[in-house]
């Protein structure tokens, strides 16, 4: 058992050597964490990429929309996340009610945040008279950038690592196995996710709304980001280590809670990409020039 785990360690990047720190700084009681940047990130940079979208033809709401659009989608993730979190994979929590406050100790659900965020935009449309679908559609074009940074804040907190490889990529994370015990290499299962949830799924996204009119065909582009999620996410898995909540059960052995999470969001996708072409209207434009048939 032990010659296997020195081969896997043997000649690999250790994270510690890597330099890397949860925390970007500290002022007194106050500490910034490269999490919470991460977060700030992807809605600030997500935000600017919406109001570019916003300026083509045929937008689903006007410039001056964004900014509320922003608070509802934020608020949708915040809530969403923790409460998927708790829900899916830390129901324990629900016995002592202030550990779920407690944001600053970590836990997020993708899958939560998603449910949250559609909330906060089903109110936001339902409030100012516009077409939820068509605006999903626009925020999921905008949604990677939040993957990409979270991922990456993932990787420098040295957490959700993957599972034992001797590939010549994989890192040595600490505190990975017991005390005294040798850590093996793993896969940087964060970083493959950084890449195929974030920059892949952006670049599908990108030329779908850029260079077809998937955006004239209401669901179309949020069914191609779920379902993409979705296909991403369930691959990853088969390199991430389960969490250790659910060692030893059926949602370790079998398939990951992750994956479990992922079916309905890859055929909720296929389904929204099946029925778009249906859904197609003339659009008449918030803001901008003349309708789009």
């Amino acid at each position: 058992m032990i010659l296997p785990l020195l081969a896997a360690s043997a000649g690999h990047i250790h994270f510690t050597d890597l330099g890397l720190h949860p925390d970007v700084f500290s002022i007194g009681p106050f500490t910034l964490r490269w999490y919470s940047l991460a977060y700030i990130a992807g809605i600030v940079i997500g935000w600017w990429y919406l109001l570019k979208l916003l300026a083509q033809p045929g937008a689903p709401m006007a410039r001056r929309h964004a900014d509320d659009l922003v608070f509802y989608a934020t608020l949708g993730i915040i809530l969403g996340g923790r409460i998927g979190y708790v829900l899916f994979y830390a129901p324990d929590m629900l016995l002592h009610p202030i550990r779920i406050l407690r944001l600053w100790d970590g836990g997020m659900s993708f899958h939560g945040g998603v449910l949250g965020t559609t909330i906060g935009i089903i109110l936001f449309a339902r409030k100012n008279g516009l077409n939820w679908l068509r605006i999903h559609d626009y925020v999921a074009c905008a949604a990677p950038f939040g993957l990409f940074f979270g991922r990456l804040a993932n990787f420098v907190n040295g957490e959700l690592w993957g599972k034992p490889s001797d590939a010549p990529w994989a890192i040595v994370f600490p505190h990975t196995v017991p005390a005294g015990m040798i850590e093996p290499a793993r896969h940087p299962s964060q970083l493959y996710e950084a890449g195929l949830e974030g920059v892949l799924l952006f670049l599908v996204l990108w030329f779908f709304f850029w260079r077809t009119k998937a955006r004239y065909e209401p669901g179309k582009l949020v069914g191609i980001f779920v379902l993409g999620y979705g296909l991403c996410r369930f691959f990853v898995e088969f390199f991430r280590e389960p969490d250790s909540q659910f060692a030893g059960t059926f949602f370790a052995t079998t398939i990951h809670m992750g994956q479990v999470l992922c079916l309905p969001m890859i055929a909720g996708g296929i389904w929204l990409i099946a029925t778009a072409r249906g859904r197609r209207e003339r659009v008449e434009p918030i803001a901008g020039d003349d309708s789009v048939a």
